[in-house]
């Protein structure tokens, strides 16, 4: 194996300085690192976090060949992995254990996130299982589709309890829908504040039907390396099966193709109904990405 070494900072700025450009090489499958580096950045969230940090693996010439981060605000706060050498997801594991950090969950890409797990859970003497197989797609030639009865508009402040209603649950939805236990965390964590702020930075969209009534969420991120993600998109269950996520998802990303902007967005592999959805507007699938608890072997003797 090729050595590496890996340097840990808690300052975004120094972070995105030494791996902006390997962030931007792929700046798709860096969308989640990159987003949130760059929003902490700004100084948006991530003030109190027990664990900060950013990482980056470098090979035996100083190049970049790959950079993780831990900056989760939910419990068990996973840290989250690029593709990276294997060697340098060992010696991300191997750092993190001697450092005395608990890792209960590692979420990334493929297979550079289940070889920081693996090798967590064989350091803690436990085992590393999959508790959700996402895709990420990347937007190609939008088509857009019929449009139901309403329109789409950006939501306004006044709208925050809304928002963070169906942020939260968005997630307990796709848990449910997908047959799978939930684990703490996600847009639980988000505060009424950072949520505002998504709302005045124009990125969360609402689609109202003929009455003016909200019957729909499609949130984005900013842009990062002229990337932006869409998500969370969310129709509450009394409002499903009229069309409204197909035409707000294509509506938002023609809007955000037409500025110049690349457009992806996550699904969990759970679910057939996103994974039917997103290619018949245009996207396609460019990764595999895993969230893997680190736990117990089953059966082993806990201690007391």
């Amino acid at each position: 194996m090729v050595p590496t070494t890996l340097e840990l900072t808690e300052d975004p700025a120094a972070f995105l300085a030494a791996a902006g450009p390997h962030l931007a090489a792929d700046p798709v499958v860096s969308t989640v690192v990159a987003t949130v580096a760059e929003r902490m950045a700004r100084g948006i969230g991530g003030r109190d976090l027990p664990f900060r940090w950013w990482a980056v693996a470098r090979d035996a010439e100083g190049v970049v060949v790959g950079a993780a981060m831990r900056t989760a605000p939910f419990a068990p706060y996973p840290p989250f992995v690029l593709a990276m050498p294997e060697e340098a997801a060992l010696a991300l594991a191997r750092t993190l254990h001697a450092r005395g950090e608990v890792v209960e969950q590692v979420n990334g890409t493929l297979p550079a996130a289940r070889v920081v797990a693996e090798e967590t859970a064989r350091l803690a003497g436990g085992v590393a299982r999959v508790h959700e197989h996402q895709r990420l797609f990347e937007l190609g030639e939008v088509v857009l589709p019929p449009a139901p009865p309403g329109r789409l508009r950006r939501a306004e402040a006044g709208e925050t309890d809304l928002v963070r209603a169906w942020f939260v649950a968005f997630d307990s939805d796709a848990d449910e829908q997908a047959g799978r236990a939930p684990v703490p965390g996600g847009a639980a964590a988000l505060t009424r504040e950072e949520l505002r702020a998504r709302i005045e930075d124009g990125v969360v969209w609402l689609w109202e039907d003929e009455d003016g009534v909200p019957v729909h969420l499609t949130a984005t991120t900013l842009p990062a390396h002229g990337v932006t993600r869409i998500g969370p998109v969310y129709t509450p269950k009394e409002h499903r099966g009229h069309g409204y996520a197909r035409r707000a998802v294509a509506e938002v990303s023609a809007d955000l193709q037409g500025r110049g902007e690349r457009c992806c967005l996550f699904t969990d592999r759970a679910n057939p109904v996103a994974n039917a959805l997103y290619p018949a507007i245009g996207y396609r699938q460019v990764a595999e990405v895993v969230e893997l608890v680190v736990g117990p072997v089953a059966g082993a003797a806990q201690p007391r």
